[in-house]
């Protein structure tokens, strides 16, 4: 397993005792576990909460409750794959979360299994989520590399446009759009229409519209 930090699970439960028998059998399964007594606690422990594999998150502690947590770091824009932890008679509050994102919630208590199955895929759509965000990052530096022209170019390039209809909603040449379009082919590193609409759109799924 990667050891690198942002394949950390992170535990957040007021309870000790439950959060030292979570880490025992979520570091049986080979995951890198933090702990954190409380909300406010991890917020100021994990300066990217983007970055962690999952959260494992009891819905209800004192101070700033897990659903409050959820709903600030969505605020702030981290979206994280999170697994919630409820008590007797919180279902209500964890299909709540679910409908804000939640990947799961358990009910405590919990078969082992229960946990060990409910974090794996928390852990696998945060691995999806990274890889795909990385994706996204990748061709929008990429296409920072254009000109405000070459970019215009770039985007009438990928709707299929050839270069005379291009230098007609651009009221430029064709000459002028070809030597646009070969600087956009070498500085984004791709070779063909095809090939520069799907990177557009991994910047952007609305670049085409």
């Amino acid at each position: 397993m990667n050891s690198s930090e942002d394949l950390l699970i992170h535990v957040i439960d007021d309870d000790a005792a439950f959060r030292r028998s979570l880490v025992f059998l979520l570091e049986s399964m080979g995951w890198q576990i933090a702990t954190h007594a409380s909300a406010e606690d991890f917020l100021v422990a994990v300066p990217n909460p983007a970055q962690a594999a999952c959260l494992v998150l009891d819905i209800r502690m004192p101070m700033m409750s897990g659903l409050e947590l959820q709903q600030t770091l969505r605020q702030r824009g981290w979206m994280v794959p999170i697994v919630f932890m409820t008590g007797h008679g919180d279902v209500e509050l964890a299909v709540q979360a679910m409908k804000h994102g939640a990947c799961d919630f358990l009910e405590k208590p919990f078969k082992d299994q229960a946990l060990l199955d409910a974090v794996g895929r928390a852990v696998k759509l945060g691995g999806e989520t990274r890889a795909r965000n990385a994706r996204c990052e990748e061709a929008r530096t990429l296409l920072d590399r254009l000109s405000p022209r070459e970019l215009e170019v770039a985007r009438l390039v990928a709707l299929g446009l050839p270069n005379k209809r291009v230098g007609r909603e651009l009221d430029i040449s064709e000459k002028t759009v070809h030597v646009h379009r070969h600087h956009v082919m070498e500085k984004t590193g791709v070779g063909s229409a095809a090939e520069l609409a799907r990177l557009m759109l991994r910047a952007d799924p609305a670049a085409l519209d």
